[in-house]
């Protein structure tokens, strides 16, 4: 699925990992619209480098790695470090959003994020659990910026998990959630905006949605 000359950039940037990063794929062979390419993809990714391990669960078979990492559809990857920070991506991550799972790789593996100081003030004061859902779609050139901010976020707050989830795959959630653009984030289903913001913003949005 990746072309050649995306795989030496890919390579590039594997190359300066930190630490290991595991890819749990979550997917089943039968009814599962993307299951098999989402698998495939993340197979190739992990081919190039000793560092990204993959992990493959079936959502029915492995009911109890389902019920760890709290996987609620498929296809499903959860990207695991040193521990889990609770950074997922539903749907299959092509497109503008492979970016996004490389991000997600980098800051894992990491296991830190470069963020402004008044960020860091403000998720200094985020003491309960907190769940950012951002719906983006494969086409859209602004939803990686607003994807890779929730997930740095989660990476750096224990109290937060973020879920990037593409809007078109999963049709129930667009209804539910009354997506009519993207990227749309919803903040423990209370708090809702559309389109970019500063991390500043963004951070103090997540703040509102953690009392």
């Amino acid at each position: 699925m990746l072309p050649d000359d995306k795989k030496n950039q890919l390579k590039e940037v594997f190359n300066q990992l930190q630490n290991p990063v595991n890819l749990l794929v979550f997917t089943q062979e039968l009814e599962c619209r993307f299951c098999a390419e989402t698998r495939q993809l993340i197979e190739e990714l992990a081919a190039l480098s000793d560092k990204v391990g993959v992990s493959v669960y079936d959502f029915l078979s492995d009911a109890d790695m389902v019920k760890k990492y709290k996987i609620e559809r498929i296809p499903a990857v959860a990207v695991i470090g040193r521990k889990d920070y609770g950074v997922r991506f539903y749907g299959i991550p092509y497109g503008y959003e492979l970016h996004t799972l490389v991000e997600a790789i980098k800051n894992v593996s990491a296991s830190e994020v470069i963020l402004s100081e008044r960020t860091r003030e403000v998720l200094s004061d985020v003491k309960s659990p907190v769940n950012i859902k951002v719906f983006v779609t494969l086409t859209c050139p602004h939803c990686p910026e607003v994807a890779a901010t929730a997930h740095k976020l989660a990476v750096a707050s224990d109290f937060i998990t973020a879920d990037v989830i593409d809007a078109t795959e999963f049709p129930d959630l667009s209804q539910k959630y009354a997506i009519i653009g993207v990227p749309k984030v919803v903040i423990n289903e209370r708090i809702e905006f559309i389109g970019p913001l500063t991390e500043e913003l963004f951070a103090e949005h997540v703040l509102l949605g953690a009392y």
